[in-house]
């Protein structure tokens, strides 16, 4: 029997509209899954413009979807690089998602986040694969959103009937120490029987460091400063040169990484201000922030899902500056997490001193670590999740091959070339 036939396969989905978190949780369970099995193929797909920055084991491919960006002020989504409105985008990817599914025939479908994706674009999907007796799991971040806001946001969305009909399990990569990401939405039992949480998710050093030269550069203890993507990031990045410029000798340099979305005129700007310290480092963006961190005497970031894993991975005394605009999901994360001695907070709605941000990177370095606060499973996420994943594919279950588009879609749009591979594979 060929090997192709033996093997058990995964299909991923993250809809990846705005930042890193979302590819970087999906690379992270993908990179575990084929450690943990050397039989299992993994493929994901993805609407990161950066997905294939990335480093993958092998038995892992990704599928690009065309991109969106969402506006952080409105909460709208445009085209990101097509001269097409978002409509025709979307259409595209709803196409191109259900063709591979389609061909691919996957044993198990993890969907991050979005229950039906964005825009609904992975409806079609999901009941082809609910047809064929696929097991479909939905994938949460630990906090979604304030309750209130999420409830509205599910309501319009109708997503509580999703996870009731398509959905045989919904892993949550947190714990409930820490948050309870459905608190607050009215769900049916049945629903609530569905959630494993997890742990959180954590991270490894890449098998081939690419460490960037500038940071190699710093011989002594340095501070990271990451805003993530960098979209959001620019008062961030801001109060901390801030605090850099109003007192000079603060002990500890640093090294600034904006993240690949932050605009080109804001990273400018940061740049030709921290060029003139000696003890200040600026990148655009690593694909290994890890090793950075790893050296890092502390680290000063917003608090995206990600960050957070990564820090707690690294066990890194940290200062948070979380986001509170579209959403609440960073400033519940760190609340709870500064609750638990994880971590310290800065509120920048009370305004950037910048001789606070001074005096809070020099105590920084001085902070609690993460692992001097007992918290029962917090980085368990990764084993769990394999062992869900083992359990899933215990009895694996493809349904028949099929490549007949639905009768709701006409021809396919997906690149021939591509769509041919994945059939011969099948």
């Amino acid at each position: 029997m060929p090997a192709s036939s033996r093997s058990k396969r995964v299909l991923l989905y993250s809809h990846d509209s705005y930042g890193l978190g979302h590819v970087s949780r999906c690379r992270t369970i993908a990179n575990a899954i084929v450690e943990a099995d050397s039989s299992v193929s993994v493929l994901i797909i993805s609407g990161s413009a950066v997905i294939g920055s990335y480093e993958f084991r092998s038995g892992i491919d990704f599928v690009r979807i065309p991109g969106v960006v969402k506006q952080i002020d409105t909460g709208e989504y445009d085209s990101a690089n097509l001269r097409v409105g978002v409509e025709h985008t979307l259409e595209m990817r709803t196409r191109i998602i259900r063709d591979t599914a389609d061909i691919y025939r996957p044993d198990l479908f993890i969907v991050d986040k979005e229950p039906l994706g964005l825009r609904g674009e992975v409806e079609p999907t999901l009941r082809m694969l609910k047809e064929r007796g696929t097991p479909i799991v939905m994938g949460l971040r630990d906090v979604m959103d304030d309750p209130e806001q999420l409830a509205r946001e599910w309501e319009r969305k109708n997503i509580v009937p999703a996870l009731a009909d398509f959905y045989d399990e919904i892993w949550i990569y947190g714990l409930p120490q820490i948050n309870k990401p459905l608190q607050g939405i009215v769900v049916p039992p049945s629903v609530r029987h569905k959630m494993v949480y997890t742990g959180y998710l954590r991270r490894e050093l890449p098998l081939h460091t690419d460490v960037p030269h500038e940071g190699d550069e710093i011989d002594r203890p340095f501070i990271l400063v990451t805003p993530g993507g960098g979209g959001d990031g620019d008062a961030l990045v801001d109060w901390v040169l801030s605090a850099y410029e109003s007192e000079p000798n603060i002990p500890y340099g640093a090294v600034i990484v904006f993240g690949p979305f932050m605009s080109a005129t804001a990273r400018e700007g940061f740049k030709e201000r921290a060029a003139k310290f000696p003890h200040i480092r600026t990148l655009t963006f690593t694909n290994n922030l890890g090793a950075l961190m790893q050296r890092a005497a502390g680290v000063v970031a917003m608090g995206g899902y990600n960050t957070f894993c990564e820090i707690l991975s690294f066990d890194k005394k940290a200062l948070i500056m979380p986001r509170t605009r579209p959403r609440l999901e960073q400033f519940i994360r760190t609340r709870a997490a500064r609750n638990l001695g994880l971590m310290e907070m800065l509120d920048a709605e009370k305004g950037r001193d910048p001789h606070f941000m001074a005096t809070a990177l020099r105590h920084l370095p001085q902070q609690r670590a993460p692992s001097d606060a007992i918290v029962p499973g917090l980085l368990d996420g990764l084993p769990n999740v394999i062992k869900l994943v083992a359990r899933a594919l215990a009895n694996p279950h493809r349904g028949p091959a099929s490549i007949e588009p639905p009768a709701a879609l006409e021809t396919p749009i997906a690149d021939g070339l591509a769509l041919e591979a994945l059939r011969a594979k099948s």
